[in-house]
């Protein structure tokens, strides 16, 4: 279009208003043609057009801060106004928008109800309560405690940083709360002082949204209450019994299946069984596993896998779900409109942040049953392309829990990736310990996306677990020339534990001291665990030296080098050690291991006898350290390290108890609970907040076999598969 025979003030005009409307959308593409056209016309440079103004608030709404602050720099201050400074506050980083907020204040502006709250926003990321204190002064001083949208972003300032008192406080001093306002207090509550306490709260809200909803949920989920997360899915789905009455009946058939009756008696059922295990059965272990990478898509909606007996699986998914999927019909005068939707027109329907949220708590909480539930939800809602964002969603969600099979059947069957789906995918194969297949399926990831530094983070973990150091230093030289991927802390650290696990710490080392930035906890920390693991107890003693400095309270650091003077024959520097940290009121993290059975989290401890159940675990436990040592098992003291021996005969004493305090380690009795609460013969997951010990890794190696069972158990740092006595880390760990 020719702009030359308009007049300069009309066409700016026109422009503006186009400019207007791409924000609003966040279209940057046309929008940065827009700005494209004003720069050739000439009417940008003009600030009395206040084009710059417009096209600073379209980068701002397509959260390109960088472009923003550049355009900023260019506007005089005297055509800069509040709203120019408000979104700018909104789009940039947390420390940069406190920045302009202050900025906005010396200037003399006026400061609306907007700023406040994109700048308390800040400060809640930050999670700074000094901040948050200080804008809370602001807010009272310019007379906005009566404007219920600041007290909220007030609210989620306390929220972020713990401080639920004050939060409540705040709560109480808002004449007509909202929905939000509710809502942000229930998040807080749920987060810091627990699902009991948070139930209290959302069962006296007068209203709720799907946020409160999802909030509840999630917290559920993350603390283990399998059930009660089902029947609030239930209720927030169908509806309840006061409301509409359309859910009267809920039943478990089996795991990961629930049926809803309503009141048409119709039977609606979620079987993920049906729908995703007997896939599974393609390649249940970790050997088959390798062979989905095979996987094709013969036709539309039919995945097909062949197996290590050349046995062919297919699976139409079209015919499996389409049948069901539900549909909303809607009245339009004389039209009947046809639409897919999350839901099924009782209560409120589940959209894809609702969706994204409940399976990221049961990627962190490790429960698959609520997660397979939620993807056959929306499998039947919407069919099988459920977009990107849920897509990626489930990938995460089944690899943390330990089914990487079910991930890389919805990883393959999903019709559009991005490089954040690539990322999960690659991610949870590293945590599997598939460094071969991650490598295999990089080469696959750049003819479809470009990789970023969250790529590479995952190639190197997998190269580290798998023990590929030729090909873990490739990709780490790659990574900038080739790749265009400046390598961060995190990829350093990456690399000193490849080359620590492997056994090369000089090198190692060398890289450590070479970095362009300054090394940090987990760099030095990879690097500490590498001497532990090889007995380097000199360069340790160096390493925890520069530990210290950074972080005096980390009790990881200390607990591992006392353990370290221990296997030297160095009892007394231990000792000295550990009576520093008691003195200090330092405290080490107890291990936990816990196991979902019929829907419901158990949690142990080492030497555990708080579950109901204790004297039938501890029978259990007898009967199966019995069955290992007939089967080879020698329990391995060096894991179990007692201090306080004064003298030789005092540690011989001691030593006749570490066969004892070894086999009531957490993950041996979460091991036995699971065993006399499954069918024979079924898969057992056990999650472990620590790194799992060598005696317990070589017990449940052997118990695999013994039993019959697949046995994953998560640990910190990775997945470890046992079955038929072997583990899919190959002992290299």
């Amino acid at each position: 279009m020719r702009w030359s025979h308009i007049p300069q003030q009309q066409c700016a005009l026109i422009f503006r208003s186009l400019l207007r409307r791409c924000a609003r959308a966040s279209a940057l593409r046309p929008g940065e043609q827009l700005h494209a056209a004003a720069t050739v016309a000439g009417i940008l440079s003009s600030p009395s057009h206040f084009l710059l103004n417009a096209v600073l608030h379209l980068y701002c709404a397509c959260s390109l801060p960088s472009h923003a602050r550049k355009l900023f720099d260019q506007i005089p201050h005297s055509h800069k106004d509040s709203v120019d400074y408000t979104a700018l506050i909104r789009c940039s980083h947390p420390l940069d928008s406190l920045r302009f907020f202050l900025q906005m204040r010396r200037r003399a502006l006026p400061v609306d109800a907007v700023a406040f709250v994109c700048a308390l926003g800040a400060c809640a990321r930050l999670g700074d309560s000094n901040l948050v204190h200080q804008m809370h002064v602001g807010v009272v001083k310019f007379g906005f405690l009566r404007d219920t949208k600041v007290c909220n972003g007030v609210m989620d300032g306390y929220v972020k940083c713990g401080l639920v008192g004050e939060a409540k406080r705040v709560f109480g001093e808002i004449e007509e709360p909202s929905v939000v306002s509710w809502t942000v207090l229930l998040e807080g509550v749920v987060k810091w002082e627990g699902v009991e306490s948070g139930r209290v709260v959302f069962d006296g809200m007068p209203a709720r949204n799907e946020v409160a909803w999802t909030v509840m949920i999630k917290g559920y989920v993350g603390s283990g209450f399998t059930r009660e997360a089902f029947w609030l899915l239930r209720e927030m789905v169908f509806g309840n019994q006061q409301g509409l009455g359309l859910a009267k009946k809920t039943s478990f058939l089996q795991r990961g299946e629930l049926r809803f009756k309503s009141p048409r008696e119709e039977v609606i059922t979620f079987s993920v069984q049906q729908c995703l295990e007997q896939k599974e059965i393609a390649f249940d272990n970790q050997r088959e596993l390798g062979l989905a990478n095979e996987a094709s898509l013969p036709q539309r909606g039919e995945l097909r896998f062949e197996s290590l007996q050349g046995e062919v699986f297919s699976f139409n998914t079209r015919q499996c779900f389409e049948q069901d999927c539900f549909r909303k019909k809607i009245s339009e005068g004389n039209q009947i409109k046809e639409e897919m939707v999350f839901g099924c027109g009782f209560g409120f329907g589940l959209n894809c942040v609702t969706l994204c949220s409940v399976l990221s708590a049961c990627s962190q909480s490790g429960d698959v049953s609520v997660g397979r539930w939620v993807h056959c939800y929306a499998v039947k809602a919407v069919g099988w392309d459920l977009g990107v964002m849920v897509g990626t969603s489930l990938v995460d969600m089944y690899a943390k829990c330990g089914r990487i099979s079910a991930a890389l059947m919805v990883f393959r069957h999903m019709p559009r990736r991005n490089v954040v789906a690539w990322n999960a995918m690659l991610g949870g194969l590293a945590m599997h310990g598939m460094g071969k297949v991650v490598v295999e399926m990089f080469g696959c990831m750049v003819e479809e996306v470009k990789p970023d530094a969250v790529t590479f983070l995952a190639l190197l973990s997998a190269c580290s677990h798998s023990g590929l150091v030729e090909q873990g230093w490739q990709y780490f030289h790659d990574l900038e020339c080739v790749y265009g991927v400046r390598p961060e802390i995190e990829h350093y650290a990456c690399m000193v534990d490849l080359l620590g696990r492997a056994g090369r710490l000089e090198e190692a080392e060398v890289l450590v001291r070479k970095m362009p930035i300054p090394p940090n906890e987990v760099v030095l920390g990879s690097l500490l665990g590498a001497c532990y693991a090889h007995g380097k107890l000199r360069l340790g003693e160096k390493i925890m030296r520069e530990l210290v400095q950074m972080d005096p309270l980390n009790t990881e650091y200390h607990i591992l080098l006392s353990n370290m003077y221990a296997l030297c024959g160095k009892v007394n520097k231990a000792n000295s050690l550990r009576k520093v940290l008691k003195n200090r009121g330092i405290r080490k993290v107890p291990g936990m291991s816990s196991i979902y059975v019929d829907g419901q989290l158990h949690r142990f401890i080492a030497g555990d006898k708080s579950h109901p159940r204790t004297a039938d675990i501890y029978t259990k436990l007898d009967d199966m350290i019995y069955k290992l040592r007939l089967a080879g098992y020698v329990p391995n003291t060096n894991c179990q390290v007692l201090f306080g021996c004064s003298n030789g005969d005092d540690c011989m004493e001691a030593l006749e108890e570490v066969e004892q305090v070894l086999f009531t380690h957490s993950e041996k009795l979460a091991l036995c609970f699971g065993l006399m609460n499954t069918p024979s013969g079924s898969p057992l997951c056990i999650f472990k907040n620590l790194r799992i010990c060598q005696d317990c890794h070589s017990a449940i190696k052997i118990a695999s076999d013994i039993y019959k069972r697949e046995i994953v158990v998560r640990d910190r740092y990775r997945f470890h598969n046992f079955n038929q006595g072997s583990c899919s880390c190959s002992d290299y760990w």
